[in-house]
């Protein structure tokens, strides 16, 4: 073990796919330039270690970039993309979304495509709505991708090389408020199945699913109601397709309460698919109704203090506990 930092995690995670496989390559804006002189960038150092050859910064055309990615995988490479804001997913979806994602399907299962597609999300920097918008439900939506959504070092780097790895394409979700926080992290080739949530605080009272940030934001919620007696069991998804349903409703029928918590706007959010699957398949487990906290259906405030009113906080998933004890 080694403690370092999250996007640290990343770049091991990166390097070692790498050095074990020649067929890996990254490509993207800017992820061999000076903007990665800060080593807690996930592609911090490896343009001058694996040359352009297999480190290639690419124009700003985030479709060209998924195009290449594309490409690429049909010719048997695994290619490592990265799109630098979730928002401009939406400029790479036809490519991901349209061919990607379907490419499995009309071979009629004969053929995989490996591709990675890492996408940095999150709000609290100021970089307005264009640039922080979280959708990872869009990505959940489509057939044929694997979405993952990482919120420790540990995880960053054992759900990456099992994306890399994966014979289908995934979108790899990277809050970037997470680089800069360190974590232990196994050395070597440590891997994560995707699909497998984790118990991250086992409690009693009320279960609180949520992944990547999130997941901090309810373990301070469950310090604040430890103190009244109250216990919050925390699962951590991880990843979001494929889901962890028996984990799920494990922890759902061990408590028999239910909040979701996501930083993505509340409507048609992953939460809403969590909620019905609970409904589906637990309604008679449940004590209360299932509750929802999760940003406002609005854009993404540039004004620092209205971004701060826009991210869930502590307080709003102790409000929805205490609303169904």
């Amino acid at each position: 073990m080694k403690t370092i930092s999250f996007g640290q995690a990343l770049n091991d995670g990166l390097d070692l796919a790498m050095s074990m496989d020649d067929s890996v390559f990254i490509a993207g804006e800017g992820v061999g330039v000076s903007i990665h002189v800060d080593p807690n960038m996930p592609t911090h150092g490896l343009l001058a270690k694996y040359s352009p050859v297999r480190v290639k910064d690419t124009p700003v055309s985030e479709a060209a970039i998924a195009g290449l990615a594309v490409g690429a995988s049909c010719m048997g490479l695994r290619p490592v993309v990265e799109i630098m804001f979730f928002p401009f997913f939406t400029l790479a979806s036809d490519m991901i979304v349209n061919h990607a994602a379907k490419l499995r399907y009309l071979s009629g299962g004969s053929s995989s495509f490996p591709l990675t597609v890492r996408v940095r999300a999150g709000v609290s920097f100021s970089a307005g709505c264009q640039h922080s918008h979280n959708l990872e439900a869009w990505a959940t939506h489509s057939p044929g991708l694997k979405v993952v959504f990482p919120s420790t070092p540990a995880d960053a780097k054992g759900l990456l090389l099992s994306a890399i790895f994966d014979p289908d394409p995934v979108v790899f979700i990277e809050e970037m408020g997470l680089y800069w926080m360190q974590g232990e992290v196994p050395e070597g080739d440590y891997r994560i199945r995707l699909g497998e949530a984790q118990v991250v605080r086992p409690g009693k009272d009320c279960t609180v699913v949520s992944y990547g940030s999130a997941v901090f934001t309810a373990l301070e919620a469950a310090k604040i109601l430890s103190e009244e007696d109250v216990s919050l069991e925390v699962l951590d998804l991880r990843s979001l397709v494929p889901l962890d349903k028996e984990s799920l409703l494990d922890s759902v029928k061990k408590t028999g309460r239910l909040v979701i918590l996501h930083d993505a706007t509340k409507f048609a959010g992953f939460g809403a698919e969590i909620a019905a699957i609970v409904a589906d398949d637990a309604f008679d487990l449940l004590k209360a109704p299932i509750k929802r906290v999760a940003a406002p259906d609005i854009p993404v405030p540039f004004s620092p203090p209205l971004e701060k009113f826009y991210k869930p906080n502590p307080e709003m998933v102790v409000k929805a506990v205490r609303s169904i004890l």
